[in-house]
């Protein structure tokens, strides 16, 4: 998509602004936007993603527009086009991405043009009580602009033939560009992949979060993760980096193991293999959002031990707990959003990780894949056959 007046290129190389060619708004756009909530499955069939031109208005104060590189597909997505989670429609998705700056808005100065940046879904006004609990608790201000879809001052910047469509958790990713908050995005330097730039905005930073912020495992101990998606894989990778002493994954689906062990799980079982087999972790990792995941986690946990649950089921999923058991085996139970993360704090944590051969994020995208495929790519998704497609732009 030409976003120029045809005078020069859009990029330009970070610091030389005179290079830059303002893009003409408003802004001619390729996206995939949720028509309807709760079409039948197969997606394929029903397609509750079309894929639209829209039109994007230019970044106001303290925003910045972004060509999108490379977007990844999540079950916060999903959860979205299912009706797990109520969100106002028509909606623009995606919320796990990596781009390039191609114009900045008023008052913008820690960002430049040319700059590639990681896409995150959780901004921070670093005012409110929740923003001061490093990462315990999301942005009240944030959470509610995530909810209305807005972006974080307000409002929209997206429409399709005089109707507005909502922003996804401030990103709105599964398209050609975006407008964003600054406060929604991270710069990472340019040797970080756009590929592997975009899966360390949701999945590494949910799921190596929830190791790394909430659990806090030491060297001589054992983790375990629930759940082998592309959250729970992340976390997985997450604690192999950090030398424990022991790593398990856990998952219903046996074809997930051999990828498991590839990204440095020492064992892999099912939820009835490990109970037959009296597995026990030290720390255990609930990343599949569902609520016998939760009881499974929960079960494998070790007297003393701590139950991280980073999973997002549906509102009225229930689980049952014995209270006996925490007082009696002093067992701990985590609610960690975002993995607590504090993004801008992160991602270059895990950047560093990854550039030291550390930290193999690469090994999450199970499929690169096109703009066109999305309806597919939910299908693929919900069947589990996935732990991170992600779709390319070029």
């Amino acid at each position: 998509m030409d976003i120029t007046d045809r005078k020069g290129p859009a990029l330009a190389v970070r610091g030389k602004a005179s290079d830059h060619v303002k893009p003409i708004y408003p802004l001619r756009i390729t996206g995939a936007v949720l028509e309807e909530v709760c079409r039948q499955q197969p997606f394929a069939s029903s397609r509750p993603l079309s894929i639209s031109e829209l039109e994007l208005s230019a970044p106001g104060p303290g925003e910045v527009l972004v060509r999108i590189e490379a977007a990844g597909v999540c079950h916060s997505d999903l959860s979205v086009v299912n009706g797990s989670r109520v969100r106002p429609v028509p909606m623009l998705l995606g919320h796990e991405a990596a781009g390039r700056i191609v114009d900045v808005g008023p008052g913008v100065v820690n960002l430049a043009v040319g700059d590639r940046v990681v896409m995150v879904f959780m901004p921070r006004c670093e005012q409110c009580r929740a923003c001061r609990t490093g990462g315990k608790q999301p942005c009240i201000q944030g959470t509610a602009a995530n909810t209305a879809g807005t972006l974080f001052a307000g409002g929209v910047r997206l429409g399709r033939q005089g109707r507005e469509i909502r922003h996804h958790l401030g990103v709105s990713a599964f398209a050609t560009h975006a407008v964003v908050d600054r406060r929604s995005v991270v710069r990472v330097d340019d040797d970080i992949p756009a590929d592997v730039a975009a899966v360390l905005g949701c999945a590494v930073l949910t799921g190596g979060g929830a190791v790394l912020n909430a659990a806090r495992p030491g060297a001589s101990d054992t983790v375990a993760v629930v759940g082998l998606g592309g959250v729970g894989m992340a976390a997985l990778i997450t604690a192999r980096s950090l030398g424990v002493l022991r790593v398990i994954g856990i998952d219903n689906l046996e074809e997930k193991f051999v990828q498991a062990r590839d990204m440095g799980a020492d064992e892999a079982y099912t939820p009835a293999q490990a109970a037959e087999l009296g597995i026990r972790a030290d720390l255990v990792v609930e990343a599949a959002g569902h609520p016998r995941a939760f009881e499974t986690a929960v079960e494998l946990t070790a007297p003393g031990g701590t139950t991280v649950t980073v999973g997002l089921p549906a509102p009225d999923a229930r689980s049952a707990v014995s209270p006996l058991v925490l007082t009696s085996e002093a067992r701990t139970i985590i609610g960690s959003y975002l993995g607590s993360a504090v993004p801008a704090r992160d991602i270059p944590v895990y950047a560093q990780l990854w550039r030291e051969g550390k930290l193999a994020v690469e090994k999450l995208i199970s499929s690169r894949i096109r703009l066109d495929d999305i309806n597919e790519a939910m299908d693929t998704l919900s069947a589990g056959k996935a732990v991170r497609q992600v779709i390319m732009f070029d």
